[in-house]
């Protein structure tokens, strides 16, 4: 049952997400609206849909008249069952400051997107948009064998689990001892599911592969296609190629080459060596650590002969991995939605990632203390890209270039608990005070764009004027 208690818990949630979503609604609201919304939700596995509370933190409930009369609503929940075939049920609450009206969507059967007017809808920040093809590729495929279980060798040895699989790092990234006996080491991966045994012999999983493999050349070529490629190009555009190379190993076990290799063979930042404390590699290490990760993880394995790419030019670095995410790129900072999940697990047990959501922060900040210009997040047909460019000058940044920081920057501060100001901009390009009407015109142009908004619970001083991201 959905109570008063309920409603108050949801609207102290700092945002919205894939099971909740805020409209006032004051008078009415648009059935055809509704039933898009019901259509929306269920493709993301169900939520709810309420009616009578603002959209944007702080929530407040402001009451609503929508469907007021039972047996209008009565007809609605009739209709939706009519046209989308899924029964949604509608709960009223009795705020003291007015009535909150429900809708309780199922969640739409496995392996069965539900369209509405010929499109599978989704929900993308404030807008409803269709699914992506990847998108509807991994809900048809629901309900078959899980492609991280599924075997990427069949009948193996135990001596062979051993020589395919870098048990001894295994067991180092997960800070444990290793055992004395071959039984255990086995008996580990069979418990993580990494293994199992039949009786022809040991079975490989494509997780266990995919992660701890010595060579992923070892295993099935399908396989072997996910390794990660670097290319080195001479200049800033693909013409010529100084270096091309495939690492062989394992995501988990060979994490730490990736990085290293990475780092190691990006240009020389001859900018600002002095503001890195003799750092003179062009990129953070953070930055590219977290970029690397997140592309692994989130990359879709459906894909075929597509891997994680990572090409070094001379003023940036572009890191892209096959598939199209499931949030918009403006939200990157603060919400997380894989559909990865048993990799991601794994990952960050094992020490490769943190948090759920807490890798592109860190990249902004760790951009942001380079003096960097702001990394870009581009989403093609196929693949995503993170972009980070080499050390440019203030004066000589595009204006996209300055939104595109300002807006980062406040999202950085809100989800850091603070917020972006003149001052702060400031110093993140690393400004003199005798900047701050350049600054405020850069502060202008995002707010035009519908990238920030000021926050109405401070000054409203244009001096201390206080920004939130627009999603806040």
């Amino acid at each position: 049952m959905i109570h008063l208690e309920t409603l108050e818990r949801w609207m102290r949630s700092p945002a919205e997400h894939e099971r909740l979503e805020f409209k006032e609604a004051k008078q009415q609201f648009d059935t055809t609206k509704l039933l898009r919304y019901c259509v929306a939700l269920a493709n993301e596995k169900g939520g709810y849909l309420v009616l009578g509370v603002s959209d944007k933190p702080p929530r407040r409930v402001v009451g609503s008249q929508a469907f007021a009369d039972p047996n209008n609503l009565n007809k609605i929940k009739a209709s939706i069952v009519e046209r989308l075939h899924m029964r949604v049920e509608a709960v009223e609450l009795n705020h003291p400051d007015g009535r909150v009206l429900i809708f309780e969507v199922p969640s739409r059967p496995v392996g069965h997107p539900i369209g509405f007017e010929g499109a599978y809808l989704m929900r993308a920040g404030e807008d409803l948009v269709p699914m992506t093809p990847d998108q509807l590729r991994r809900i048809f495929s629901e309900g078959q064998p899980d492609w991280f279980t599924e075997p990427a060798k069949c009948g193996a040895s135990a001596d062979e689990v051993i020589a395919l699989l870098d048990t001894q790092t295994y067991f180092d990234l997960l800070k444990l001892p290793y055992p004395t006996t071959r039984e255990a080491v086995l008996a580990r991966l069979v418990g993580e599911t990494l293994i199992n045994q039949d009786s022809n012999g040991w079975n490989i999983s494509h997780l266990a592969a995919l992660l701890l493999a010595k060579r992923l050349d070892a295993f099935p070529l399908a396989l072997a296609r996910k390794a990660l490629r670097v290319v080195i190009y001479q200049g800033t555009n693909k013409l010529f190629t100084r270096e091309d190379r495939i690492l062989h190993r394992g995501y988990a076990v060979g994490f730490e080459e990736f990085v290293d290799f990475t780092h190691s063979a990006a240009p020389q930042n001859r900018f600002i060596e002095e503001a890195v404390r003799r750092e003179t590699k062009m990129f953070p290490k953070q930055a590219l650590r977290e970029l690397i990760a997140n592309a692994l993880i989130h990359q879709d394995f459906t894909a075929s002969g597509a891997s994680v790419m990572i090409e070094l030019f001379d003023d940036r670095a572009e890191i892209s991995n096959p598939g199209i995410p499931p949030i918009k790129v403006e939200r990157f900072i603060d919400e997380y939605r894989s559909c990865n999940e048993q990799l991601a697990d794994l990952m960050r047990r094992l020490g490769i990632c943190e948090e759920k959501g807490s890798g592109i922060d860190k990249v902004i900040n760790a951009v942001e203390i380079f003096q960097l210009p702001a990394p870009d997040f581009r989403v093609g047909e196929m693949r995503t890209t993170a972009v980070l460019f080499a050390h440019e000058n203030f004066a000589d940044m595009s204006k996209a270039d300055r939104m595109r920081a300002c807006y980062q920057h406040c999202c950085l501060q809100y989800v850091s608990n603070r917020r972006m100001s003149n001052q702060s901009l400031r110093e993140r390009f690393g400004l003199p005070e005798s900047k701050a009407a350049t600054v405020s015109l850069i502060i202008g142009i995002t707010k035009e764009a519908g990238l920030i908004k000021q926050d109405d619970s401070e000054s409203t001083s244009t001096r201390y004027a206080r920004y939130l991201p627009f999603w806040a």
